[in-house]
């Protein structure tokens, strides 16, 4: 008598029978099914050996119970995704849970690019420069009026350009006679020294630092000959007196204490004085 080739669980013969070995111990289908096979999600029946098993984060189906619980498509070989453990093909779950592009209005589908600034979405190819039309991607950009503009673009348009080098004024900047100007490019006529944040003057619609102004145009002391600087209240003396004079330097040049006083009353009267020589 042969040897006997029995199911490992229920030792009926499995001579004349489909079984199935399982870790090299031969089964007979039902018994197989019974402890092996999944149960399906959806009808909750074994999935048989002759079924195909489809599985997904350790749920299994059969492949005719594999569809979008939404428009009830089957799923096989069609991409899926799921919200709270809920099977939908790609285009239901764009309907129900994916971002809108701000751009063209059509849903963005899930696993594309999607670009997002304040609360708004838009698919890759959409998020162009409102000036040129090309695609922003990851490039810096600025929002005006609800438009996106890339850098280039926005200087152009709106970026004030400085009245000296024609170029945009990006940042900071300078207002003078209503023009603008960068702050490296507003200096002094004379010395090319910055101006911003200190005190000039001008002439002749140039700017000058005071000390180049003074070189070039304050009055000169009769005295010493170095200019008097305009800062306080020197005024030109020369409207009153052929001459202007340091305070300092007067008594050298008028001869007696009454003269003196009366003169410094005039000065006084008429605001012509320089407090840098005061000392």
């Amino acid at each position: 008598m042969g040897e006997r080739y029995d199911c490992t669980e229920c030792q009926e013969s499995l001579y004349g029978h489909k079984y199935i070995l399982k870790e090299e111990k031969p089964y007979c289908i039902k018994c197989y099914e019974t402890l092996f096979s999944n149960t399906c999600e959806v009808c909750q029946k074994l999935i048989s050996c002759t079924s195909k098993d489809l599985s997904y984060k350790d749920r299994h189906w059969h492949s005719d119970c594999f569809l979008c619980n939404k428009c009830s498509r089957s799923l096989v070989d069609r991409p899926f995704a799921t919200k709270n453990e809920t099977l939908m093909c790609i285009e239901c779950y764009s309907n129900e849970y994916s971002a809108k592009c701000h751009a063209c209005l059509k849903n963005i589908m899930p696993g594309s690019k999607k670009m997002e600034h304040k609360g708004n979405s838009w698919h890759e190819s959409c998020f162009t420069c409102n000036r040129c039309q090309q695609p922003i991607g990851t490039r810096s950009f600025v929002q005006k009026d609800a438009n996106n503009y890339c850098l280039p673009c926005y200087e152009k348009q709106f970026a004030l350009q400085c009245v000296h080098c024609k170029k945009p004024i990006t940042t900071g900047g300078v207002n003078y006679h209503d023009q603008p100007w960068h702050k490296e490019c507003f200096v002094c006529i004379g010395c090319k020294q910055q101006l911003a944040g200190q005190r000039f003057t001008s002439r002749d619609d140039f700017a000058y630092c005071l000390d180049c102004f003074c070189n070039l145009f304050a009055k000169k002391c009769a005295y010493c000959t170095t200019p008097i600087s305009g800062k306080g209240h020197a005024t030109l003396i020369s409207e009153v007196l052929p001459f202007m004079l340091h305070i300092q330097h007067i008594t050298r040049e008028l001869p007696t204490l009454c003269t003196f006083k009366f003169f410094i009353l005039l000065l006084y009267a008429f605001n012509f004085y320089d407090p840098q020589c005061s000392g």
